[in-house]
């Protein structure tokens, strides 16, 4: 299992409520004899004898009876562990019962019914095993954000004041202009404070790949050679700073995308990329940008299709994840924080495509 199809799972288990504590959660790390975890479900089992209200009692007795059953057909737990959910939706009484292996080994033997599923373990795989801190800095203004997989994230947005020139000269102007050189101090400080507030425990845990840093003119310069990072964090500084006239999300994304061959492989890069190729052959109406569910469909099953960009909450994502690892599609899950999803997902109902070739 992939991370978008288990970020799909999460995402829908979510959604799951019980007014008693009748949602089966059960992890089961490799390395675990089956028929023990089997035993302690039917210990479980034994004990649901005593819940009082026959309505819980029935659900919970359900959820475990269907656990046991799914694990009397396998011989051994999987190499990276099993996990297993199951149970009713109080809501609109559907029942379900999922068992997969995830994509990182399970390394707690974890078992709760409750009035949720517990979901965080999953939750931690999902995590990005490498990110980029991201830094736009003005002498009166900065910009701190992530980039975390095909994620942009903003975490800060700061502002200093820092006046204009002086037009007085002789001393006046000297101690006009250390004024303003102790203000651009303090104000670096500023942002350097918050810079390891939020960049050393990714250092710290080791998934901080890179420090990309930005801005106009010479600020960005002073900036990192100011010594107003932590000097772990400075060794992660990436050589070339890149000029970027704007802050906030947009100042971010133009910083990821103009240092791009500094972070070649990176997902969010490769998915920006994409959209701008089918805006590209939208534009130039050459009948190399598809939409449409049934024509994408039909590409796909033809061999057509270069690329598919597609939102992680499409309805019929797993068919078209199919069709697209059949025809060697390559396949970009659009997430909720790039600008352009609600347009994908509005204006062409959450997939779009790229041709090889014009379909006559």
């Amino acid at each position: 299992m992939d991370r978008d199809k288990l970020r799909r799972i999460v995402k829908e288990l979510k959604d799951w409520k019980a007014h008693a504590t009748t949602l089966l959660s059960l992890y089961i790390p490799p390395g675990r004899p089956v028929s023990d975890v089997i035993n302690m479900l039917r210990q479980e089992l034994a004990i649901t004898d005593n819940i009082k209200l026959k309505r819980t009692k029935d659900r919970v007795q359900r959820a475990l009876t269907v656990a046991i059953d799914r694990l009397s057909n396998i011989s051994k737990i999987p190499r990276n562990g099993l996990v297993i959910f199951a149970g009713e939706n109080e809501d609109t009484g559907e029942f379900i019962c999922l068992m997969f292996s995830p994509p990182d080994p399970v390394t707690v033997y974890f078992y709760r019914t409750d009035k949720h599923f517990h979901l965080e373990f999953l939750e931690a795989m999902l995590e990005e095993s490498e990110v980029y801190g991201l830094i736009i800095i003005e002498r009166d203004e900065a910009t701190i954000g992530l980039l975390k997989g095909s994620s942009l994230m903003v975490l800060e947005e700061v502002e200093g004041y820092v006046p204009g020139k002086h037009s007085k000269g002789g001393q006046s102007q000297r101690r006009y202009d250390r004024i303003i050189e102790e203000l651009v101090e303090e104000f670096y400080k500023r942002v350097g404070e918050i810079v390891n507030k939020y960049f050393i425990p990714y250092l710290e845990s080791g998934k901080l790949k890179g420090i990309l840093v930005g801005g106009p003119g010479y600020a960005k310069l002073d900036f990192v050679k100011g010594g107003y990072i932590d000097y772990r964090l400075k060794e992660k500084v990436l050589d070339a700073l890149i000029d970027v006239g704007s802050q906030g999300e947009p100042g971010l994304k133009e910083l990821v995308m103009r240092a791009s061959e500094l972070i070649k492989g990176q997902r969010y890069v490769e998915v920006v990329n994409a959209l701008e190729e089918f805006k590209f052959h939208l534009a130039k109406d050459d009948g190399l940008a598809l939409y449409g569910f049934d024509d994408i469909v039909n590409a796909l099953n033809m061999g057509a299709v270069k690329s598919l960009v597609v939102t992680e909450d499409m309805p019929e994502f797993e068919k078209l994840m199919e069709l697209a690892k059949k025809s060697g599609a390559e396949v970009y899950v659009l997430p909720e924080t790039i600008p352009e999803y609600v347009w994908i997902k509005k204006t062409f109902n959450g997939v779009v495509a790229i041709l090889r070739y014009k379909i006559v």
